[in-house]
């Protein structure tokens, strides 16, 4: 057996190896610890925005929760056009407005492989990884490879303002 001189201050070698391990993987793991509060990464699913269902709004009407928005205003009515929409990647939701006055709003994950859409343009809420294309005005699928509608999201519209219900 291999006796294992004292480094200074008395402890071994071993000692000292152990402890500067055991510190790099503390400080390891706490770089890899975060919050839940944190956003998904791009393309990945939110159990949030996936399991909601819709409501359509118009100006001035108010949902069941009194039409409060509940601090989650994504948008004023002015930003989103008619016959388009837009998408609020941050908070996986796409806003449209199909026709004057009435705003829709479904998950911004794709139901083919779960990437974030990118735009909404003639009519369609476009995902950039492999082609999908939604309707603005029920979510539908226009164009495969995906086979699934976006699902549904509540939402609340009360004077210029569009929230989460």
């Amino acid at each position: 057996m291999t006796h294992m001189s004292p480094a200074p201050g008395g402890a071994s070698r071993r000692t000292v190896v152990a402890a500067v391990g055991a510190t790099g993987l503390a400080a390891a793991l706490a770089a890899c610890g975060g919050s839940d509060d944190k956003p998904a990464p791009p393309g990945a699913p939110d159990a949030d925005a996936t399991s909601g269902t819709q409501r359509t709004s118009r100006p001035g009407q108010e949902s069941s929760a009194a039409g409060a928005t509940g601090g989650r205003v994504l948008a004023r009515t002015s930003e989103i056009p008619v016959g388009g929409g837009k998408v609020f990647a941050d908070r996986r939701v796409v806003v449209t407005q199909p026709s004057q006055g009435e705003f829709k709003a479904f998950s911004a994950i794709c139901t083919h492989n779960k990437c974030v859409v990118k735009d909404v343009s003639d009519g369609t809420i476009n995902c950039p990884c492999h082609g999908s294309k939604f309707s603005i005005e029920d979510g539908g699928v226009r164009h495969d490879p995906a086979k699934l509608p976006l699902p549904e999201m509540k939402i609340s519209v009360r004077g210029d303002s569009i929230g989460l219900a």
